[in-house]
């Protein structure tokens, strides 16, 4: 490291407080030799204070060296310092008189700095090494001092010590506290932020929604007309004229339309589901064999691994299909025409419950990096232009969103994509015990005026689908109030306590 690099550390690890030991280390410095200059010592005692600054002088040159080097072990570096500098003190005690040296003053200043630094005990600690560093400065000498003027002097080492001590310790907790709040401060700052952010996004999405949906009920009816009048001309006109292939590339075209309507009209509206118990599996296994002429025709390996066959989740069968439809689809296209496609259940525990997790696995092209946090959103889309809406992997997170899920991606490029679904897991044994709007009593079941996605399937889990542990927006009641489900007395009792 470069010294301006490492100039650039020191300073970010130096405080005012440093600044201010630096200058006061300086002041007694050259305090010292002015007074040493325009003082009447006799040579010897002279020489020998001139060499305890030059001493202090080097072994301060030393220390600064090391928080130069090491800023972030500052505090140790300082206690090292503490030694040399009793040591310095003791040796202008011993060399200007003993006990009748003025020279002992330098204790309190040790002891009130350190203590002010290093808190209460450290304080009283160096008080008392403080009195026996004097002590032997004065060699022992009570017949130069009475033992009550050294007990009186030595008292207020600690006079200092406590009141500075418990000073410093309120300020440090005082401090300690409004960095706390400075940092939750500044990520309720981010939070709101984010919210306001999402809350924007969300109102142009309803207004876009709002719009587009309105267009394509208006664009659907001629367009059907046209399409009506194309497949008529088709059937009529002769083989290998013009008119046939004008007629076939019309009934084309207006296809590709009728199924860019159909995804914005299903990503626009407010889908009915219909949640009922069911096994995954079964789901899953349905809608492969939907594809398997596809597969056979493409030359692509299925492999298939059902580890939740016993398990069940509230479903609705259509929806949860079309997602599986579209996450296939999308596999097909990233092997192109050629591959090993891996589909697999299995029981996971995330947020603190079971979720049944669904992988669909597939070893295309991979998604890069910087695209994967784009891939849900509305309209994107990396295939040709006039192939597919960008519309399939939003609408698999809507209908996973309706089913309090989640989807987490994974992806390599060149390597391929795993897209994993996860469903609440429902056990029999947990639907007739207490919900969370019956343990707190927060009125959700009589209040159609107020949403939460954990009313009425997801009582026993509701953190994970409506509070703070869910991957989506919080709308759990008690869940907005607290911020932090971890301190919900349901969530203790079932599953932290196990309980209820």
């Amino acid at each position: 490291m470069n010294l301006r690099a490492q100039w650039s550390l020191a300073r970010k690890n130096l405080e005012s407080t440093d600044v201010g030991f630096f200058l006061l280390r300086v002041t007694v410095f050259l305090g010292g030799l002015g007074w040493l200059v325009f003082s009447s010592l006799p040579p010897q005692e002279f020489s020998a204070v001139l060499n305890i600054y030059i001493y202090y002088f080097f072994y301060n040159f030393f220390i600064y060296v090391l928080i130069f080097l090491k800023p972030q072990k500052i505090r140790r570096i300082y206690f090292l310092g503490l030694v040399f500098d009793l040591l310095f003190v003791f040796l202008l005690v011993k060399n200007t008189g003993g006990f009748e040296s003025n020279f002992y003053l330098g204790f309190y200043l040790l002891t009130a700095l350190n203590t002010f630094y290093y808190g209460l005990a450290c304080g009283i600690g160096l008080a008392a090494v403080s009195s026996l560093v004097y002590l032997a400065g004065g060699s022992f000498d009570f017949e130069a001092i009475q033992w009550t003027d050294y007990a009186l002097r030595v008292s207020f080492l600690f006079l200092i010590a406590v009141p500075l001590g418990f000073l410093s310790e309120k300020l440090r907790a005082d401090k300690t506290k409004i960095e706390s709040l400075h940092c939750e401060l500044e990520k309720s700052i981010f939070d709101l932020s984010k919210t306001q952010q999402r809350l924007v996004e969300s109102e142009k999405l309803s207004a876009l929604g709002r719009l587009t949906a309105d267009v394509a009920h208006e664009i659907r009816n001629p367009l059907t007309g046209v399409g009506g009048f194309a497949r008529r001309l088709y059937k009529i006109a002769s083989d290998g004229t013009k008119e046939k292939e004008y007629a076939e590339l019309i009934v084309s075209e207006v296809d590709k339309l009728e199924k860019t309507l159909k995804d914005v009209l299903i990503f626009s509206r407010d889908a009915r589901f219909y949640l009922e118990l069911a096994h995954l599996d079964d789901v899953v296994d349905s809608s492969l064999k939907e594809f398997s002429a596809i597969f056979e025709e493409q030359n692509i390996e299925v492999k298939k691994d059902y580890r939740a066959a016993q398990c069940k989740a509230l479903l609705d069968r259509d929806q949860v299909k079309q997602a599986l439809y579209n996450f296939i689809i999308n596999a097909l296209d990233a092997m192109s025409g050629k591959g090993t496609l891996i589909v697999r259940t299995y029981i996971e525990f995330l947020n603190d419950i079971d979720y049944i997790a669904v992988d669909i696995c597939d070893n295309g092209k991979g998604i890069p990096a910087e695209n994967i946090k784009l891939i849900f959103e509305p309209f994107y889309s990396t295939k040709a232009i006039g192939v597919g809406t960008g519309l399939g992997l939003s609408i698999c997170k809507k209908i996973m969103d309706e089913h309090s899920g989640m989807i987490k991606v994974r992806s390599k490029l060149n390597e391929g994509s795993t897209f994993t679904l996860y469903f609440p897991l429902q056990r029999e044994e947990d639907r007739g015990k207490i919900k969370c709007w019956q343990y707190r009593g927060c009125g959700i079941e009589n209040d159609r005026e107020r949403t939460c996605s954990a009313y009425p399937n997801f009582g026993r889990v509701c953190w994970a689908v409506a509070g703070t542990f869910s991957e989506g927006k919080v709308q759990g009641i008690y869940a907005q109030k607290i911020k932090d489900c971890r301190q919900c007395p349901f969530y203790q009792e079932v599953a932290v306590r196990k309980s209820v």
